[in-house]
């Protein structure tokens, strides 16, 4: 099966290149690092390292405490962390601009990975979540090098397409020494795609030992001096294409009643900080980037949070948390952020990728779910109508992460036998 696929990438690989510049239009940094993809990378081979990967934005953020208890274990080891996107990129480079080397993934040809892993020499691979390349897992396994496939889950769109290819899925769950999984439901799913049970093991989803650090307070403190204290402020985070449309009417809504209520709205996406700006604009909004927090004034309805990183500032100068990808159907974002900063959790009814971690805030009464933009706004004004609703709502969101940490610990004591 394995040559199949090997066939197929082999059809696509002229193409590759003009995919990568095509994207590039909007961020350069697919077109600066191209050749790295290609296992190009500059330097010298490394005579051992561990080898991180995680694909995008929230899982790079996933991975963030788990690189700094290895930074301390294994203080002579280079840590090598690849990412797919610019997003988990920059995420990476801002947590540890020093401390590890960070590289875009290889693409999936056996001669590009060869190459890639001669330059690297990992002595260990651990995957955020479920990043499943054959080929990378295939010539790993074959020099001998354990994998963790680590907060492993499925989705239920992921683990429906992997069912349709389970035959082909077998000699790659084969690859994987273990396969460390957030919930019993993502396990069983494994399971059922044909790994062995011996290779499972739950340990509970790493994102419950986020860390909130003392700059991020900070920062968030500077910017609720700037907005006011007694504006009652809400974020959207994380936010989609034909989400912010749904977003601001439900901020249209809320200004009907609460006229100084304040909107920061931030795109998941960098290269849409603009389109959403001219459509906030175009609304009537009087809107204001962050990145131009000096024009802002007590007339201004909403702050555009036009930088990467910065999610936890955000949340932290709110008093209510909407997390996005929920109004529309792509699965929701990670709801722990704001849980972890005991502000109110609100979504919309898509979260398909977040089963687990939703249905433990909901069952803790720390989850608001609005079906649609009209529920939102409701939601939104019953909230700031209600401040002891908001506490607690905030403090049963912060008891549920409190009381699900510690996956952290248990990888690591995984990471200890393997890496010899």
């Amino acid at each position: 099966m394995r040559y199949i696929y090997n066939f197929f990438l082999c059809l696509i690989l002229p193409f590759l290149p003009l995919r990568f510049l095509w994207r590039s239009r909007k961020n350069k940094a697919y077109r600066k690092h191209l050749l790295e993809r290609f296992g190009f990378l500059g330097f010298q081979a490394i005579k051992e390292s561990i080898w991180v990967h995680a694909v995008s934005l929230g899982e790079s953020i996933a991975a963030v405490p788990l690189i700094k208890e290895m930074l301390k274990q294994y203080p002579g080891l280079p840590i090598v962390v690849t990412t797919m996107t610019p997003t988990g990129a920059q995420a990476i480079k801002k947590n540890f601009p020093n401390q590890v080397i960070h590289l875009y993934v290889p693409f999936d040809y056996p001669f590009v990975v060869k190459r890639f892993l001669n330059q690297i020499n990992p002595k260990i691979l651990i995957i955020m979540e479920t990043e499943l390349w054959p080929n990378i897992l295939y010539y790993t396994a074959k020099r001998n090098v354990p994998i963790i496939l680590n907060n492993a889950r499925l989705s239920d769109r992921s683990f429906a397409g992997y069912k349709k290819v389970r035959k082909f899925m077998q000699p790659v769950l084969d690859c994987i020494t273990m396969v460390l999984a957030q919930s019993e439901l993502d396990g069983e799913r494994f399971l059922k795609l044909g790994l062995k049970p011996k290779k499972l093991l739950v340990t509970g989803n790493i994102k419950f030992d986020i860390e909130i650090s003392e700059a991020s307070l900070a920062k968030a403190g500077e910017l609720r001096s700037v907005i006011g204290q007694e504006r009652p402020v809400w974020v959207a985070a994380s936010t989609h294409k034909n989400e912010e449309e749904k977003v601001l009417v439900a901020a249209k809504k809320l200004l009907e009643i609460l006229p100084d209520a304040l909107l920061i709205l931030v795109p998941r996406h960098p290269e849409r900080f603009d389109f959403v700006f001219d459509l906030c604009e175009s609304q009537g909004f009087n809107t204001v980037k962050y990145s131009n927090i000096k024009e802002y004034t007590n007339s201004t309805n909403i702050i555009l949070g036009d930088v990467m990183g910065q999610m936890l500032m955000f949340y932290g100068a709110c008093d209510l948390a909407f997390v996005g990808g929920s109004l529309i159907p792509w699965g929701g974002h990670n709801l722990l952020e704001p849980a972890a900063l005991a502000k109110p959790v609100l979504s919309g009814p898509h979260l398909s990728s977040f089963v687990a971690i939703s249905q433990m805030l909901d069952d803790a009464r720390g989850l608001v779910v609005a079906n649609d933009e009209k529920a939102l706004a409701e939601k939104l004004i019953e909230l700031f109508q209600d401040e002891k609703l908001r506490e607690s709502l905030g403090q049963a969101a912060l008891n549920v992460v409190e009381s699900y940490r510690g996956a952290t610990k248990k990888t690591l004591k995984i990471i200890e036998k393997l890496v010899v």
